[in-house]
């Protein structure tokens, strides 16, 4: 079973994304039983035959390409464990802007997770848009990985994990007229 970083530990994973093979459509492909992170495309079509066995066993999750967005799978957010996004690069951005969606827009609450090409550099910048699980890539080393989460000590910027900029969370001293 692989490890993941989920709420800054390391812990096994019991998911497997699902992804379509070249030549696979949406609506041919069957998900397999067992917990699987399918593509959001597949969900959409599927949704009828899909949203009966989700309320049985839990056992589906969502999965955002880079060039989706978070509004696509609307109120049905609500539905999953755990939503994630695929980096297919590790210079794709776009995810970033997906996450943060899901969380502000959506309301999301549950697990997000950032598969793919997920470096230990990005893990403390994608904490602060919402990611709080981590699928970083298996040529490297995962104990490294979670050091990534506290690279730096302090935000400046606000985000998904601080509503007040650095100014207004410091008291100002010495400061004369």
């Amino acid at each position: 079973m692989r490890e993941i970083i989920k709420d800054k530990a390391i812990v096994q994973d019991d998911w497997t994304v699902l992804r379509l093979a070249e030549g696979e459509t949406p609506d041919a492909i069957e998900v397999p039983a067992g917990k699987h992170i399918i593509p959001l495309q597949v969900w959409l079509i599927q949704r009828e035959e899909l949203s009966a066995r989700l309320k049985k066993t839990q056992d589906l999750a969502i999965w955002f390409g880079s060039a989706e967005q978070a509004k696509d799978l609307g109120a049905d957010a609500a539905l999953f464990p755990l939503l994630a996004v695929d980096f297919p690069k590790f210079s794709d951005g776009r995810g970033y802007s997906i996450a943060y969606n899901i969380r502000s827009r959506l309301g999301y609450t549950g697990e997000v997770r950032a598969i793919g090409d997920v470096l230990r550099d990005q893990l403390f910048y994608m904490q602060r848009v919402g990611f709080n699980a981590f699928a970083t890539r298996e040529d490297r080393s995962i104990s490294d990985a979670l050091k990534g989460l506290t690279d730096f000590s302090e935000k400046y910027q606000t985000s998904w994990d601080e509503k007040n900029p650095l100014f207004r969370r410091t008291e100002r001293t010495g400061l004369s007229a």
